[in-house]
């Protein structure tokens, strides 16, 4: 079957490493898709609570895929975020096709777009770390007790069933803290003179147009590829939220020719030289965490570029 042509497609918080992350279902929808760029919107390596024995062959052919596509021609954008907040020191690296950044403004039919994770607003994870940090483990338990309860329901033939999104759309707090994230993104988005605004981060996707006094602009999320199985899309000047579970072709598996192909030789396909995985994975997790600090968000301008 031939490959969707689409001008953008805008994916985030994959959570590679983690229990909660649908590799097999994200490399289904990549495969299925022929973007001229990928924006990877943050938290696709889950670094924070990375673990060397679990890291499944799924979760490195999702890696494989991008580095292929990038191979092929399609400008790819890693976007950081708070759970691969490492990747802060590598920002404005660029590998032929491969580029990192902390934020992103991209000119479309005419039309400005802003892309950014969008954990620069929440205050607990710039002040307290070590709680947001907590919170991730236990959102991996929780994760992790949803699975087994889907298996259940699975095995007696029923629907499947999100207890973090039960909680998050029944907790007034959470309601009200996504309220507050997506009407201040709109908000400077405007005031900056944006027509788009792309975020991640909530696990919330979304497309709402967003007006005040000084003029109105369209907030857009991703969502994720934990509960919702959410991507962002953009061809003939229209902006759609692409839905797995509903949205879904008949599936495309990993390429013949990527098959044949390690990471190192994936790498140097793109770049040009010989760079071996090892050595990126010793840059990316061989550090002691108090030398891994990223770079101060304090310092990014998020006014008009």
């Amino acid at each position: 079957m031939k490959k969707r042509k689409i001008e953008l497609a805008v994916i985030s918080d994959v959570h590679l490493g983690t229990y909660g992350c649908h590799a097999d279902e994200l490399i289904a929808y990549l495969n299925s898709i022929q973007p001229k760029k990928l924006i990877l919107n943050g938290d696709i390596i889950d670094i924070w609570q990375f673990n060397k024995r679990y890291f499944p062959p799924s979760h490195l052919k999702v890696l494989r895929k991008i580095i292929g596509m990038a191979s092929k021609g399609t400008e790819v954008y890693y976007i950081t975020g708070n759970h691969d907040e490492m990747l802060r020191k590598f920002s404005d690296t660029s590998m032929g096709n491969f580029k990192i950044m902390n934020k992103l403004v991209l000119n479309l039919d005419g039309k400005k777009a802003w892309i950014f994770h969008g954990d620069v607003f929440d205050v607990s994870i710039q002040n307290a770390k070590w709680l947001a940090k907590l919170g991730g483990y236990g959102y991996d338990l929780l994760i992790l007790i949803n699975s087994f309860v889907n298996w259940c329901l699975v095995k007696m033939g029923r629907e499947k069933y999100s207890l973090s999104k039960r909680i998050k759309n029944g907790v007034k707090s959470a309601i009200k803290y996504i309220n507050n994230f997506e009407k201040t993104a709109a908000e400077l988005a405007i005031e900056n003179e944006y027509d788009y605004v792309i975020c991640g981060h909530i696990h919330q996707p979304k497309k709402e147009v967003y007006e005040n006094k000084n003029g109105s602009c369209i907030y857009l999320n991703s969502g994720d590829w934990v509960e919702n199985l959410t991507a962002l899309e953009y061809s003939f000047k229209r902006w759609k939220i692409y839905h797995y579970n509903h949205d879904k072709l008949s599936p495309f598996f990993v390429d013949e020719d990527l098959k044949e192909m390690d990471m190192n030789e994936l790498i140097a396909s793109i770049t040009d030289k010989d760079v071996h995985i090892e050595d990126i994975t010793k840059d990316f997790f061989g550090e002691e965490e108090e030398n891994m600090k990223p770079k101060s968000l304090d310092d990014q301008s998020f006014s008009q570029d």
